[in-house]
């Protein structure tokens, strides 16, 4: 038996998890448990000799505070996080942000990615402001505020009556590479009991796999663990939207790369919001996933999930 943690609801962003779990995929007994709001999930989960998900920012603070974990894998290979404009405003590139305001969740990943973006490219930091705290799309629709800083999944469905058209600038699309959700245990776990952090990898990547094979029976499995707020139609445009984050082109699903982890290190130290106390080399560890595709090579073929549903 083993716990995994979740760092938030049940929701699309842990679909491959739910997934895993309804579907019978994990060989090892696993129970979910969601953790809503809670500041210190990555300590839970290191105390309980658990398996979670969250942040790769969230995450590597807390390894470097001492915190004994290990990352084994991603669940988004790229952050979520990107910048919205209103179409009509004109503001399509980073550039273009320049003498602008753009709304905030302070202290989020949000705002290191950004601030990392603004960096790369450049840009003359003291001349974008910053607003805390109008990070939702109606401080954008009521002009408060010129774009904002949100989740891709986040964003009004187009389909909705109402809708605004809204242009989207992705990080990624301007070089910031950083692991975006990810998998991650106790060291006593993986020290002990490695078989087991083994069993839960292979389940979730079955369960991604399941997922995105067929959108409406996926949909029809989600949204039984939370009926009232996983709606059909809303929950499938959630997949939809984060698809490109699990399954990247020319990427094994779970699959990170030191690169990513690197540049995430760079931008934290960079934001000064901690210390390199502990190396990647210590906290990340890249063998299960090796190992796994390595015997299980039937894990990597594109299969029925590669196809747009």
């Amino acid at each position: 038996m083993a716990n995994l943690y979740i760092d938030g609801r049940y929701d699309a962003r842990f679909a491959g998890e739910l997934a895993a779990a309804k579907q019978g995929f994990f060989a090892t007994p696993i129970t979910l448990r969601p953790n809503p709001d809670d500041p210190s999930f990555v300590e839970a989960v290191a105390r309980d000799h658990a398996i979670g998900v969250t942040s790769g920012q969230k995450f590597l603070l807390a390894a470097w505070r001492g915190v004994p974990v290990t990352a084994f894998a991603a669940s988004f290979l790229d952050t979520s996080l990107a910048i919205f404009t209103l179409e009509s405003s004109g503001l399509r590139r980073p550039q273009d942000l320049v003498g602008r305001q753009v709304g905030y969740r302070k202290g989020s990943e949000g705002e290191v990615v950004f601030d990392a973006m603004i960096a790369q490219l450049g840009l003359p930091r003291s001349q974008i402001t910053k607003v805390p705290d109008r990070y939702s799309f109606e401080f954008l629709y009521t002009r408060e505020v010129d774009a904002i800083i949100a989740p891709i999944d986040e964003q009004p469905d187009p389909s909705a009556v109402g809708y605004v058209r809204l242009n989207v600038i992705k990080p990624q699309d301007y070089g910031i590479h950083v692991p975006g959700l990810v998998y991650f245990s106790s060291n006593e776990l993986i020290r002990h009991q490695p078989s087991v952090v083994a069993d839960v990898l292979q389940g979730i990547i079955r369960g991604w796999q399941f997922v995105y094979a067929d959108y409406a029976r996926s949909e029809a499995v989600l949204s039984g663990f939370d009926p009232s707020r996983l709606k059909s139609g809303r929950l499938i445009f959630e997949l939809q939207q984060q698809r490109s984050l699990v399954l990247p082109t020319g990427s094994r699903i779970a699959d990170y790369d030191e690169s990513r982890w690197r540049t995430l290190r760079d931008i934290l130290l960079f934001a000064k919001l901690g210390e390199e106390g502990v190396p990647l080399a210590q906290t990340v560890n890249y063998q299960f996933l090796r190992d796994l595709y390595r015997r299980s090579p039937d894990l990597a073929a594109p299969g029925a999930w590669s196809a747009e549903k």
